[in-house]
């Protein structure tokens, strides 16, 4: 699973940990996120984000 990052702040989205304060379970590959999800440290929506090597 691959990791992304937002290009505005830095967040690193990891699938093998979610993003369980905002109800994203451990497992979650960042393509099935849904698409109202948005960085939860700055608020930007999923299309700011690359994937990390």
């Amino acid at each position: 699973m691959k990791k992304w990052q937002c290009s505005v702040c830095g967040y690193i989205y990891d699938p093998a940990v979610g993003d369980p304060e905002n109800g994203i379970a451990a497992g979650v590959d960042f393509e099935d996120l849904p698409d109202s999800w948005v960085c939860p440290e700055c608020g930007v929506a999923k299309d700011m984000f690359e994937p990390v090597d």
